[in-house]
């Protein structure tokens, strides 16, 4: 906080809410293309209409939605409400970031941390996958440059850092790739069916092939590597706390949409549970009730 204040707090969280809403409509883009294999720099952005290329003067995040209420200059057409709620939301993430983090190296991280979740929570939302472009890519961003800036900007060394992240990783990938792992060889025993796994007409897969370790009913294993993402930025207590926060969020989740599909069993996206979970994390750690019930266990 005092860091804030050296800088001046209005004018970091302007900075951060400016930058925020600019990365959030690229954002946008990056949600509506990278599942489609499509460039994410190239054509410029379009009317979805009328195909009609988008000018500057139209591409101001969230203050050209207002003006235009909401609607194509040349055609008309309707721009869905999600493009400047994806915009604002970035901006909140990152003016809540450089106010966790103050003016470090540690607060674009972070930033750029808030702006994968988005990205994968929203692309999980509509399409049901987590690119890898994002997952491993924000694996190795984490593993690499989080434990950098968290030994310069505090009293942390760097291998201790480095340790942090990479059991971040670890428990983050293992423990979702247990869970999903045993219940499919539980599944497996109880004769149990799933619409979508292993399809129709396909055998269960066997020791032998890479679907019997990497291919689960109810879990894809893009939620696997993002939780890896998530541990490498968060570390062991973070992840812990994503997983507890996600578990809740996605209980409640999964109830609301298997009673708007009139099906309990159908399948949903897991990544917008995470994403809320794991910023969840970075405010409200948990890590002294963790050592309590850990203790308490001990001691009993």
């Amino acid at each position: 906080m005092a860091m804030i204040e050296e800088f001046g707090a209005p004018f970091i969280s302007g900075s951060a809410l400016a930058f925020g809403l600019v990365v959030g409509s690229f954002l946008n883009v990056v949600i509506h293309r990278l599942p489609l294999g499509e460039s994410v720099v190239s054509p410029r952005s379009r009317c979805p209409g009328c195909q009609t290329p988008i000018s500057a003067g139209d591409n101001i995040p969230v203050l050209s939605y207002i003006a235009l209420r909401g609607r194509c200059r040349h055609c008309g057409a309707g721009i869905s409400l999600r493009y400047p709620a994806v915009e604002a939301v970035t901006g909140i993430l990152f003016v809540a970031m450089a106010w966790r983090f103050g003016p470090t190296p540690l607060a674009l991280l972070f930033m750029a941390f808030a702006a994968a979740l988005v990205a994968a929570a929203m692309i999980d939302l509509d399409h049901q996958i987590i690119p890898d472009e994002i997952s491993l890519g924000g694996l190795a961003v984490g593993l690499a440059c989080v434990p950098v800036a968290t030994s310069f900007d505090t009293d942390i060394d760097y291998a201790s850092a480095l340790v942090h992240s990479g059991l971040g990783a670890l428990i983050g990938a293992g423990f979702l790739w247990s869970v999903g792992f045993f219940h499919a060889r539980l599944s497996v025993a109880l004769g149990r069916k799933f619409s979508h796994w292993p399809g129709e007409g396909e055998a269960l897969p066997r020791p032998g092939q890479a679907d019997y370790w990497l291919w689960f009913p109810g879990l894809g294993f893009g939620d696997v590597k993002l939780l890896a993402m998530i541990g490498a930025f968060v570390g062991p207590w973070g992840v812990l706390d994503t997983l507890l926060s996600a578990s809740i969020i996605g209980l409640l989740v999964g109830v609301i949409w298997g009673l708007i599909r009139r099906d309990l069993s159908s399948p949903f996206g897991f990544g917008p549970a995470l994403a809320v979970g794991a910023i969840f994390s970075v405010f409200v750690p948990l890590q002294e009730l963790w050592l309590r019930f850990l203790v308490a266990g001990a001691s009993s």
